[in-house]
């Protein structure tokens, strides 16, 4: 039998890089992307093919369609299957709203929301083949309950939020599960535009008084893909015990 394949975006550093090698661990062979770190991705490619499984490395901006069209005919090309999508390409971006640029909000709606429209749409025809599948969005605590100076990263984070949920009842009947993990402070290159103080305070407010790690995640979104076959259309938060 043929390996499982799991696609997933924004893998080169951070959680997507863990998602992807803990996959990779167990057996399934994987589709990571990114738009700019080359040699990353390339590193990351080489971990993945040392586990013993197949990798393809996409360079590209899959905010935009036509870039998620040429992904997608790699992929068909070289496994002609897909099992498990996983979004989690995504910027953010800090500030007043009243200062943010009309070319800033839709750069940031595309990385962030259109591509996984895009990811999700082109996704689903591969999934229905096989009566199967599992599509996870990784989210933000702030797109449950906003935050302040992030008003439109939140609303990207809760527009993935609601598709999750709405194309999880679409879904459904299919056999194809979709759910989305709202991430708290998770120890990435994102979140290290934090002062040592800042840094703290954030660690105080959290009630395990530490931030998560990239290979919990990992570790958590496996569970949810292979160990949770009746679990569909949740958000679930991921942020040791601070919203």
């Amino acid at each position: 039998m043929k390996n499982p394949v799991a696609l997933i975006t924004g893998a080169s550093r951070g959680i997507g890089r863990s998602i992807a090698l803990t996959l990779a661990a167990h057996g399934y062979d994987c589709v990571i992307t990114c738009i700019h770190r080359q040699q990353e991705l390339l590193a990351v490619c080489d971990e993945i093919t040392a586990l013993g499984v197949t990798c393809h490395p996409f360079i590209g901006d899959l905010g935009c369609w036509e870039e998620c069209v040429r992904l997608f005919d790699e992929l068909s090309v070289r496994f002609g299957r897909l099992d498990v999508l996983v979004n989690n390409a995504g910027i953010s971006h800090i500030g007043l709203l009243q200062d943010m640029s009309p070319d800033e909000w839709h750069h940031l709606l595309q990385t962030n929301l259109s591509s996984c429209f895009y990811c999700s749409k082109l996704s689903i025809p591969l999934m229905l083949t096989h009566k199967a599948g599992a599509i996870i969005n990784i989210s933000s605590v702030w797109g449950n309950v906003g935050a302040s100076c992030e008003s439109a990263y939140s609303a990207t984070k809760g527009g993935i939020n609601a598709l999750t949920k709405a194309l999880a009842k679409e879904l459904a009947p299919s056999g194809i599960r979709v759910n989305a993990v709202a991430c708290g402070v998770i120890d990435t290159e994102m979140n290290r535009c934090f002062s040592a103080e800042e840094r703290a305070f954030l660690q105080d407010e959290i009630p395990m008084g530490r931030f998560g790690t990239p290979d919990e995640v990992g570790t958590f979104v496996y569970a949810l893909i292979d160990q949770s076959p009746y679990l569909t259309g949740q958000i679930i938060t991921y942020d040791g015990g601070w919203i």
